[in-house]
């Protein structure tokens, strides 16, 4: 058996791959931060046992942290999918700088093409801003595929998302709270960067 690095190993490793480097602002691509996804991944990981030997879909993949970081902890299979080709042409670049590629696989589609039944889903989807409800949809998706869903999220959509999972028989059942740091992308930011409070949540079906 591989050794699974520990966290701080993660954050690093996660910490050098390739951002996106053509991000487009109707998407609200954001790279996951090195530290958030090392803690998601870790909480999943090692407090409940979703990853290991498990089947991993990463939904809207982008540069692929979530979905390689996940099969360097022991997933036994990953599929990272967006609808980018530049995102997912990163995410394969970042994949063999790192890892052994057998059993990851990368798609270049909508994620309602996906079909199938895997473990565990691990996404930081859009939040919502540029596209209504493009959140919902990420969650709609994650919830045909999965009975268990990590998802990061504004933390002031929060009582909305608790809410919209429970109608669907699902609930919220980790929260973790932290804050991410969007740097100076496109056009319309007027500031260097910008912090936004965030959750990283842990739903299952009831």
């Amino acid at each position: 058996m591989e050794r699974i690095p520990p966290r701080i190993e993660i954050e690093k490793m996660l910490e050098k791959m390739k951002p996106h480097l053509s991000p487009k602002v109707e998407l609200e691509q954001y790279t996951t931060p090195a530290d958030i996804a090392a803690e998601l991944l870790f909480t999943a990981s090692f407090i409940f046992d979703d990853v290991q030997g498990k089947s991993i879909i990463d939904l809207g993949c982008g540069s692929g942290r979530l979905g390689i970081g996940a099969k360097i902890l022991g997933a036994q299979s990953v599929v990272g999918i967006d609808i980018d080709p530049d995102a997912v042409r990163t995410a394969v670049n970042n994949a063999k700088e790192v890892i052994h590629t057998d059993n990851i696989y990368w798609i270049i589609g909508d994620i309602s093409a996906i079909r199938g039944v895997f473990d565990t889903v691990i996404m930081n989807p859009s939040f919502g801003t540029k596209k209504r409800h493009m959140d919902v949809r990420f969650l709609s998706v994650s919830m045909t595929l999965s009975r268990v869903i990590y998802s990061i999220h504004k933390s002031s959509s929060r009582d909305f998302i608790i809410e919209y999972v429970r109608r669907r028989g699902f609930e919220v059942s980790v929260v973790l709270s932290s804050r991410i740091k969007i740097p100076r992308l496109f056009e319309f930011h007027r500031k260097p960067s910008k912090m936004v409070a965030v959750d990283m949540l842990r739903i299952i079906r009831s």
